[in-house]
């Protein structure tokens, strides 16, 4: 790309030039020929460019910085003078190195045919170097030198910004897994917990709940390392954990699902209703002595997919006993979606008009694609990160 970029800058010049001198020459009443005016930009600017591709590699292998800018200016001095040389020596090969009086004409200052053989004009390279060596190192080098800087300034400034994007995304998908790892030991201990509950008073109920609990288990082994699944998969686990609770509280526990048939491809994070679900058996169902319901309902509304989840328990200012637990889940639940989704979702608990509690969720409708659990885990959790 610098060899491309280099001729392509340098021709542009050169063509430029030569049309510059074309119309002075035009303009003053004088007469020149264009092959004339070529073959002079040609030997005086076209010769840079197969300098260029070099002046910049080293630029880029010792750039100037605070620590070194001394010993860097030196080197770089030097370089500009060697630069300089072969410029000379380059323009001394051509067929228009210099006019030549005597031949009223242009003739090159090496290799010129004579009949003793080669010979090199050093009085004409010595001139063409005194009259151009400020020019080539002021005007062309140095430049290149600064064009050399800035690139390698914007590279190393995109390498840091994609270490940064990686170890952002890196972080992200390490909490969103820590959040997870919260929810499913908190999710096992209670079920575990409901199950004792029942082992001295009916054991063929504890047992079934045991073997119902055994399938979740594995389901979320699946899903282990999935941040995001269907919303579909998702009722499967909740309706997996309904029927352990429908063991322990029989007729009590009523459930009713309103799901949109649109809505059941969409996008969620995994284990996202199971706590909000659980939160509702324990703080909402359990509280009431002739049972109550859960209502999970999903609709799309535009862009977003609402969700909600609602008991028809005691309500928030009535619940007593420890409030860690539920705390806990809605804590992780409200984090996992404002790192899966930043500002586009919002989460909300609150005790409708009829009573209970209701918790409410909005994120963006996405359908899902063909793509396994773990790869719509990290395509989402990177996007988001």
């Amino acid at each position: 790309m610098v060899w491309v970029a280099s001729f392509g800058v340098w021709a542009f010049i050169t063509l430029a030039n030569v049309g510059s001198l074309y119309e002075l020459y035009s303009s003053s009443g004088g007469s020149m020929r264009i092959s004339d005016l070529l073959g002079m930009e040609c030997s005086q600017t076209l010769t840079y460019f197969p300098l260029t591709p070099f002046v910049f590699a080293f630029a880029i292998r010792c750039p100037v910085q605070r620590s070194n800018w001394i010993r860097r200016s030196l080197e770089h001095l030097a370089g500009g003078l060697i630069f300089s040389i072969t410029h000379i020596t380059l323009r001394g090969l051509t067929h228009y190195a210099y006019f030549d009086a005597q031949l009223h004409g242009w003739a090159s200052a090496i290799g010129r045919s004579q009949p003793d053989g080669f010979r090199v004009q050093w009085h004409v390279l010595e001139q063409l170097f005194f009259r151009n060596v400020v020019d080539d190192i002021t005007g062309t080098y140095l430049p290149i030198v600064l064009v050399a800087h800035a690139v390698a300034y914007y590279w190393r400034f995109r390498e840091r910004e994609l270490r940064t994007s990686q170890l952002e995304t890196q972080l992200a998908k390490a909490h969103l897994q820590t959040l997870k790892s919260q929810l499913q030991p908190h999710f096992l201990f209670n079920t575990l917990h409901s199950i004792s509950a029942l082992m001295l008073t009916d054991v063929p109920a504890a047992d079934k709940m045991m073997t119902r609990l055994s399938d979740l288990l594995r389901m979320s082994l699946e899903d282990n390392q999935a941040q995001v699944t269907t919303l579909n998969r998702e009722l499967e686990f909740v309706n997996g954990y309904l029927g352990i609770e429908n063991i322990r509280f029989e007729d009590r526990l009523k459930t009713v699902i309103e799901v949109a048939p649109e809505t059941l491809d969409a996008e969620v994070p995994h284990l996202l209703l199971q706590p909000l679900v659980e939160n509702a058996v324990i703080h909402g169902i359990s509280r009431l002595s002739s049972g109550g319901e859960i209502r999970i309902t999903a609709e799309r509304d535009g862009p977003n997919l609402n969700i909600r989840v609602r008991d028809n328990g005691p309500g928030l200012g009535n619940r007593d006993g420890p409030r860690s637990k539920v705390g806990l889940g809605l804590k992780a639940t409200r984090e996992r979606l404002e790192t899966l989704f930043g500002i586009a979702q919002s989460f909300e608990v609150r005790t409708p008009v009829e009573g209970g509690v209701e918790a409410c969720i909005r994120i963006p409708f996405r359908a899902h694609q063909a793509f396994g659990t773990n790869e719509i885990a990290s395509r989402d959790s990177g996007a988001r990160a």
